[in-house]
């Protein structure tokens, strides 16, 4: 709900600005720079926004280690709230995701990644739908491409380090195809195995959250200009927009945890396909 009137504030602002009905446009993802304009380090709101999810993380990460090690150490057998709720979290990636499709000796290797893609993502989606903030931190395409190509380098490596020079020969030329067909196969190969990969790792958490705030600002946007500009009748339709704006926001934290759950998860069986011992 405050989420909502949050939106409705800056839906009103906007409309008090050029006197009508405002549409959400692809602008809102480009805001105006803050701070360092015209260098490497400009500030935006949405940087703004990276950076206090970053620094959230990192207290949240902190604390709960500090409470593992205190549990640890004085023997402490019940946990607190705030304790379970983080090894509540950290055991689904763990379990859930790590352990399931790698296994515990591959699941343990690479648990501090998934670990991190999951949380970073899922804090950065999550900003979508808090309070004045209301843009989700991975709705600009720069942070799903740099956790894509992370992806795409750890699958790699983990298949070169196992299988050498034939995780490529492997994936380019499939067993069981016939050598004419290679002509075919490898280039599909190649595209699906070395291009889409990330590309569609990126584009679909990017246009997620993008599609997510755009459905909100719409809704929002609408419920103001009905309830406040339109005349008659057609107030009564700023109710019917507002109880979809509403529900859109439901439906967004479950978006949220969604495409965080998704990213990580293609990124595991991307992992397990390279060390596949069919190589």
């Amino acid at each position: 709900m405050i989420n909502a009137l949050s939106l409705l504030t800056q839906a009103a602002y906007a409309e008090a600005s050029d006197g009508g009905f405002s549409a959400p446009s692809i602008d809102e993802f480009y805001p105006q720079v803050i701070a360092f304009q015209g260098t490497w380090f400009e500030l935006d709101r949405i940087m703004l926004i990276r950076l206090l999810v970053m620094t959230a993380l990192i207290v949240l990460f902190w604390l709960w280690s500090s409470k593992f090690k205190k549990s640890y150490k004085n023997n402490i057998l019940v946990p607190s709230r705030f304790q379970l709720m983080g090894e509540i979290s950290l055991n689904f990636v763990r379990k859930n995701i790590a352990h399931e499709q790698l296994g515990e000796k591959d699941g343990e290797r690479f648990l501090p990644l998934l670990t991190t893609i999951f949380f970073l993502i899922l804090g950065m989606n999550i900003t979508g739908i808090i309070p004045f903030l209301n843009i989700a931190g991975t709705s600009r395409i720069g942070l799903p491409v740099v956790l894509a190509a992370v992806a795409y380098v750890t699958f790699i490596y983990a298949g070169v380090r196992k299988h050498r020079m034939k995780f490529f020969t492997a994936n380019l030329f499939p067993a069981g195809v016939p050598k004419a067909f290679y002509v075919l196969v490898t280039p599909i190969e190649f595209l699906s195995t070395f291009i889409l990969r990330p590309v569609t790792l990126a584009l679909r958490l990017t246009m997620n959250m993008i599609a997510g705030h755009l459905l909100l600002v719409l809704c929002f946007s609408a419920t103001q200009f009905f309830f406040f500009n339109a005349e008659g009748f057609f107030k009564l339709f700023g109710a019917g927009t507002f109880v979809f704006g509403f529900a859109f926001t439901v439906f967004e934290i479950l978006v949220s945890f969604l495409q965080a759950y998704v990213f990580t998860l293609l990124t595991t069986v991307y992992i397990q396909l390279a060390l596949a011992d069919e190589h």
